[in-house]
C-alpha cells in the first residue's frame, strides 16, 4: 500500500492537515487537473491506534478493499513530513481547560462555521442534555475521536468488511469469466500477505471470503443435479482450504482464536452444500494427525468414510500443537544438535550425523512449514524443512534396506502389494511443493530486473544460487538448492495408488505438471547433477517403495511425466542411467494382460482390455499420452544408435497398447527421420516402419476411422525405406490388411509411376516388385473377389496370364458371390479395355442377379441394362437373342422395356465389326425372334403396370396416367394387330374401372 501510494505522490498534492489531533489525522488532497478531468480536492480522516490504522474515510467515495490513494497520500505525508503536521491534544484535553465563556464561544462558533450541517444535531443533543431522565445524563463523561481507544481494547487494521464481502459476491456470481478467478486468487494472496506481515485481518479476511464461497447458490444447484463443481471453482475452494490449515496452524494464535475458528470451520464443514475434499468421491486418505499405514486395503465400501469436506484438514489441524520440546529447539536455531555420546545406536529424534529429525505424518509435517512460511517465520521453516528433508533421507535408507531382503520374494511374484495409499504429489496440502518453495525461496537472487516483464509478456524466470545449509554438525557441504532438487525428486518418485475419482486423479496430473515446471526454471550445474544422478539411482534400486523400482503395484501412479523430465535433466550428463531410468518408466501395469495364445509369432500383440478388468480411470488417455511422450523423446534422443533405439522400439512394443498412439509414434519417428534439409536415417526410418506394421496388425481386425490414413502412410514409409521393404509388405500382406487395402492402396502405391520415379528403380527391380503386386492381386481377387477382382485385373493388365487367371476367378465367383453392380463394372472395364465378347459374357451373367419391378422406373441400374444391350445389339444377332430373355426375365418396368426396343429397331445389329463375323446390315423386325419375345414382353408390362397404378391412383395423377397411356399405345402399335389390342386394352378399362367417371371420361376422349 505504501508502494502504490508513493506512485501517487507526485501526482495527488497532500495539503497541509488542517487538523492533527490525538489519534485522529485529517487533511485534504487536492488531485492536479488531467487533459479530461478538472483538479479535485478531498476531504480525508484518519483514525489511528497504535502504528495501526483503525478506520478511514475520504470525500471521493472509492469503494474497495484497498485504501484510496488519497488515504495514502496523506499517510505518507504525516510519515514523510511531521514537522510540518503540527501535533495536538485530544480535544477533550483542550475542552478541559476552558472556562464556561470559552466553551460557550467555542460551540457558537463550530455551530456558526458548520450550521447547515450540525445545527440540527447540536439542537438534539442540547435538549437530551437539559432533560434530567436522558439516556446522555446516565453516562459520566463524553465520547472523544481523537483520544485512541483504551490499553485493553483490540486495536487491528482498518478492514471494509462490506466492500470484502460485495467483491467476493460480484467475482462469485461471474462464474469464473472476465479474469474473476484471477481477482478471487489475488485477494487470496492477500490473505497470506496479511498473514506474513503478522496482520490480524487476515484471518477476518479469509472469514468474510469463506462466507461468501458457503453462500454461492450454484453449490446447492450442484449438489441438486449431481453434476460436480467446475475446475476452475474447485482449485479456489482447495486454496481456500489450504489457507485455513494456515490460519490454524499460526504458532503464535491465542487459545480463544483457535477455539472461534474451529466452531466456524465445524459450522461450514456440517452444511449439506459443503464441497468435499476429493471432488464427488468419499476419501480414504488418513487423519492428518494420524502416521501413515502401509497398507493396501484401500478397497473398503466407501460409504464407510467419513466424509471429509475442504475444511476438514483445517479442523484435524486445530488439535495440533507447537509445545514439543523437540519441535521447539529445531524451529529456533540453526545449531541443534545431539551430543556426540548419544550418536551411537537408533534415535528417533537424531540421525547418525546428530541432526535433528522430525517424525510426523509427512504432509501434517509440511503444513506446519507452509505455516510458518505464511505467518512471516521463513528462518523457522528452513529449519523443519532440513529436518523433515533428514527424516525422509533415514526412511529411505531403511525402506532400501527392508526392500533388499524380500527382493528375491517380490521379484518372482513380479509385483507388490505394498503402495502408500495417501500420495505426496496432487495431496490436498501440497507438501512437496510447500518443502520446494521453501528452500528455493531462501536461494532466490533478487536481481533488479527479475520482475520485468519480458515482450510476450511472460515473466522472466526466477534465477537460483547455492547457499549453503546452516546446520550444527560439520560441514555437509550441501545448499539449500540441492536438498530442494532432492525433495522434490522424492516425492515425485514415491510410489502410490491412484487415488479415487476424475478430481483428485486430474489433481495428480495438474500437481506433477507445477513441480515439473519450477524444477525446470533450475540450472542444473555439476553440484544439481550430482544431486540428481544421486535420487535417480536410490529410485531405481528403491524396491515397492519406489515408482520407478523393479516391482510396482498394478494401480501405482505411472512415473511418464516425472521420467519425462529425468531422462532430459539426465541425458547430457549420463546416457546409461537417463535411458534406464525411462525404459523403466515406461510400463503401465494397470492395461496389462497376456497375449492370446495363437499369437506366437508377435508375443507383444496385446488384446484389447475389458474395461470392467482394471479400475476407473478417468484419467487414462492423459496417462496414455504421457506414456507416449516418454517413448518420443527416447526415440528423438536414440537417433542413428540402433542398439538404444532396438531398446526402446521392445519397451514401446511391449508397454504401449493403443494403437492410435503407436501411430503418432511412428509418424514422429518417420518425421525425425527424414529432415526436409538432410539425408535420411536408416537405422529411424526402420524403427518408424516396424512401429507401423505393429499398427497394422493390431488395427486389423478392429474398427478404426484412421485405418485407411495408416495404411497410406505405412506404404509411404516403407517407400522410404527402399524396394525391400515394399516386396515384404506385399509378400506378407494377408498379416497387415485386408484384401480391399492391399489391392486399391497398397499394390496401387506401388506399382504407381511417383513410386518407381521415387525409388530410381531398374528394370529387374520394376519387374520383381511387379510380380509381388500381381501375386497380391490374384490372392486377394481369391479371397473377396466382390471388392477386389477390379483391381486384380487392373494390376495384371501387363501379363497376360495373370490376366487371364483374374478374368476366370471373376467368372467363377460371378455365379456366387458378385452382385450385379460389381460385374456390370468389371463388365464395361473388359469393353474399354477392348473386350467386348468377355463384356458381353460378364453382362449376362450381372443380369441373370437383376430383378426390376414394374413401378423401379429410375432404379440405378437402367442404364446398365441399356448399355448391355447395346453391346449385345452392337456385337450381333446372336448375343441380341441371348441377351434378350435374360432382359424380359429381369425387367419388369414396361417403360424401361420399351425404351429397349426402341434402341433395337432404330439400327441394325453387328456394327461392332467382330472380325471373322458377316452382319446382314438390315434392321430387325418385332414380328420375328429375339424381337417378338421383348415386344410382347413390353405389352403385358404396359398390361400389368396399368392395372397396378389404377388400384391406388387419386385425381392429381390423371394426367401423368394419361401420358403413360399414349406411351403404351406407341409400343402396341409396333404389334402386327396392335390397334386393335390396344382397342380391346382401353374398352376393358373402361369396363372394368367405371366407376372412375371422371378417369374414364378423359381416357375416351383422348383413345376414343
Amino acid at each position: 500500500m505504501v508502494a502504490m501510494g508513493a506512485s501517487v505522490l507526485g501526482e495527488v498534492g497532500a495539503m497541509p492537515p488542517r487538523c492533527a489531533g490525538g489519534f485522529h489525522l485529517s487533511g485534504t488532497v487536492t488531485e492536479p487537473a488531467t487533459a479530461t478531468e478538472p483538479e479535485m480536492t478531498y476531504k480525508v480522516a484518519i483514525s489511528f491506534d497504535r502504528c495501526k490504522i483503525t478506520s478511514v474515510t475520504c470525500g471521493c467515495g472509492n469503494k474497495d478493499i484497498f485504501y484510496c490513494a488519497h488515504v495514502v497520500a496523506l499517510s505518507l505525508y504525516r510519515i514523510r513530513k511531521p514537522d510540518q503536521v503540527k501535533l495536538r491534544l485530544p480535544i477533550s484535553e483542550t475542552l478541559f481547560q476552558m472556562n464556561r465563556d470559552q466553551l460557550q464561544k467555542f460551540v457558537q462558533y463550530l455551530i456558526t462555521a458548520h450550521h447547515t450541517e450540525v445545527l440540527p444535531t447540536a439542537q438534539k443533543l442540547a435538549d437530551e442534555i437539559l432533560s434530567s431522565n436522558s439516556e446522555i445524563n446516565q453516562v459520566h463523561g463524553a465520547p472523544d475521536p481523537t483520544a485512541g481507544a483504551s490499553i485493553d481494547d483490540e486495536n487491528c487494521w482498518h478492514l471494509d468488511e462490506e466492500q470484502v464481502r460485495e467483491q467476493v459476491k460480484l467475482f462469485l456470481s461471474q462464474g469464473g469469466y472476465y479474469g474473476s478467478g484471477k481477482q478471487l486468487n489475488s485477494m487470496f494472496a492477500k490473505v497470506r500477505e496479511m498473514l506474513r506481515m503478522r496482520d490480524s485481518n487476515g484471518a477476518r479476511m479469509l472469514t468474510l471470503i469463506t462466507e461468501q464461497f458457503m453462500a454461492d447458490p450454484r453449490l446447492s444447484l450442484w449438489r441438486q443435479q449431481g453434476t460436480g463443481i467446475t475446475e476452475k471453482c474447485r482449485q479456489l475452494w482447495d486454496e481456500l482450504g489450504a489457507l485455513w490449515v494456515c490460519v490454524v496452524l499460526n504458532p503464535h494464535c491465542k487459545l480463544e482464536e483457535k477455539s472461534s475458528w474451529l466452531r466456524q470451520l465445524r459450522k461450514w464443514g456440517e452444511m449439506d452444500v459443503c464441497p468435499l475434499e476429493d471432488g464427488n468421491y468419499g476419501n480414504e486418505l488418513p487423519n492428518i494427525t494420524n502416521a501413515l499405514t502401509q497398507s493396501s486395503s484401500h478397497s473398503q465400501d466407501s460409504l464407510a468414510r467419513p466424509r471429509r469436506t475442504v475444511f476438514t484438514r483445517a479442523i484435524e489441524g486445530c488439535d495440533l500443537h507447537w509445545q514439543d520440546s523437540h519441535l521447539q529447539r529445531i524451529i529456533s536455531s540453526d545449531f541443534y544438535v545431539s551430543p556426540a555420546y548419544q550418536r551411537e545406536g537408533e534415535s528417533l529424534l537424531f540421525n547418525s550425523q546428530g541432526q535433528p529429525l522430525w517424525l510426523e505424518h509427512v504432509p501434517t509435517a509440511c503444513a506446519r512449514v507452509d505455516a510458518l512460511r505464511s505467518h512471516g517465520y521463513p528462518r523457522e521453516a528452513l529449519r523443519l524443512t532440513v529436518a523433515i528433508i533428514n527424516t525422509l533421507r533415514l526412511q529411505q535408507q531403511r525402506q532400501l534396506e527392508i526392500y533388499k531382503h524380500q527382493k528375491k520374494e517380490l521379484l518372482q511374484r513380479g509385483a507388490t502389494t505394498i503402495t502408500n495409499l495417501e500420495g505426496w504429489v496432487g495431496h490436498p496440502l501440497n507438501p512437496i511443493g510447500c518443502l520446494f518453495l521453501t528452500l528455493t525461496e531462501a536461494c532466490r537472487l533478487e536481481e533488479e530486473n527479475c520482475l520485468e516483464i519480458s515482450d510476450t509478456g511472460d515473466t522472466k524466470p526466477p534465477v537460483y544460487q547455492h547457499v549453503p545449509v546452516t546446520t550444527g554438525s560439520q560441514d555437509s557441504g550441501e545448499s539449500y538448492l540441492s536438498l530442494a532438487l532432492e525433495v522434490a525428486l522424492m516425492g515425485m518418485g514415491q510410489q502410490r495408488v491412484m487415488p479415487e475419482g476424475l478430481y483428485a486423479q486430474d489433481k495428480v496430473c495438474r500437481n506433477e505438471e507445477q513441480i515439473i515446471a519450477r524444477l525446470q526454471d533450475l540450472e542444473l550445474d555439476p553440484v544439481l547433477v550430482q544431486t540428481l544422478r544421486k535420487q535417480c539411482i536410490l529410485l531405481l534400486e528403491g524396491g515397492p517403495f519406489s515408482g520407478l523400482g523393479e516391482v510396482i503395484h498394478r494401480e501405482s501412479v505411472p512415473m511418464h511425466t516425472f521420467a519425462k523430465y529425468l531422462f532430459s535433466a539426465l541425458l547430457p550428463h549420463d546416457a546409461d542411467l537417463a535411458y534406464k531410468l525411462a525404459l523403466r518408466a515406461m510400463r503401465l501395469p494397470v492395461l496389462e494382460t497376456t497375449a492370446p495364445s495363437g499369437d506366437v509369432t508377435h508375443p507383444h500383440h496385446l488384446v484389447s482390455v475389458v474395461p470392467s478388468r482394471y479400475p476407473r480411470w478417468f484419467t487414462l488417455g492423459h496417462l496414455e499420452s504421457q506414456q507416449c511422450e516418454l517413448a518420443s523423446t527416447m526415440l528423438t534422443a536414440a537417433k542413428g544408435d540402433m542398439l538404444r533405439l532396438r531398446t526402446v522400439l521392445e519397451a514401446i512394443q511391449k508397454n504401449i497398447h493403443s494403437s492410435s498412439l503407436i501411430f503418432k509414434l511412428a509418424q514422429d519417428a518417420f518425421k525425425i527421420a527424414t529432415p526436409a534439409d538432410s539425408n535420411s536415417d536408416t537405422t529411424l526410418l526402420n524403427v518408424a516402419l516396424e512401429l507401423g506394421l505393429q499398427v497394422m496388425r493390431m488395427t486389423l481386425s478392429t474398427l478404426n476411422w484412421r485405418r485407411r490414413e495408416m495404411v497410406r502412410w505405412l506404404v509411404t514409409c516403407a517407400t522410404e525405406v527402399g524396394v525391400r521393404a515394399l516386396v515384404s509388405i506385399l509378400q506378407s500382406w494377408y498379416s497387415l490388411f485386408t484384401p480391399t487395402e492391399a489391392t486399391s492402396i497398397v499394390a496401387a502405391t506401388v506399382m504407381s509411376h511417383n513410386t518407381i520415379l521415387r525409388l530410381s528403380l531398374d528394370y529387374p527391380q520394376r519387374e520383381e516388385l511387379a510380380s509381388c503386386a500381381r501375386t497380391l492381386a490374384l490372392q486377394c481377387a481369391m479371397k473377396d473377389p466382390q471388392n477386389c477382382a477390379l483391381s486384380a485385373l487392373t494390376l495384371c493388365e501387363k501379363d497376360h496370364i495373370a490376366f487371364e487367371t483374374a478374368y476366370q476367378i471373376v467368372i467363377d465367383a460371378a455365379s456366387t458371390g458378385m452382385t450385379y453392380t460389381q460385374l456390370f463394372t468389371i463388365a464395361r472395364y473388359m469393353e474399354h479395355r477392348g473386350y467386348p465378347l468377355r463384356a458381353f459374357k460378364l453382362a449376362s451373367l450381372a443380369m441373370t442377379h437383376l430383378n426390376l419391378a414394374y413401378n423401379q422406373d429410375t432404379h440405378p441400374a437402367i442404364n446398365d441394362v441399356l448399355w448391355a444391350c447395346a453391346l449385345s445389339h452392337s456385337l450381333g444377332k446372336n448375343e441380341l437373342a441371348a441377351i434378350i430373355p435374360l432382359v424380359v426375365k429381369s425387367v419388369h418396368c414396361a417403360t424401361v422395356l420399351s425404351d429397349i426396343l426402341r434402341r433395337c429397331t432404330m439400327t441394325a445389329p453387328g456394327l461392332a465389326g467382330i472380325p471373322g463375323r458377316r452382319n446382314s446390315g438390315k434392321l430387325m423386325s418385332t414380328d420375328k425372334a429375339p424381337l417378338r419375345q421383348l415386344l410382347d414382353a413390353t405389352i403385358s408390362a404396359y398390361i400389368n403396370t396399368t392395372h397396378s397404378r389404377l388400384t391406388h391412383i387419386s385425381p392429381r395423377h390423371y394426367g401423368e396416367f394419361i401420358e403413360f397411356l399414349s406411351k403404351a399405345r406407341e409400343t402396341f402399335l409396333l404389334a402386327q394387330d396392335g390397334h386393335i389390342q390396344f382397342a380391346q386394352f382401353i374398352d376393358n378399362l373402361k369396363q372394368i374401372y367405371k366407376g372412375k367417371k371422371k378417369l374414364m371420361l378423359l381416357v375416351r376422349e383422348r383413345f376414343g
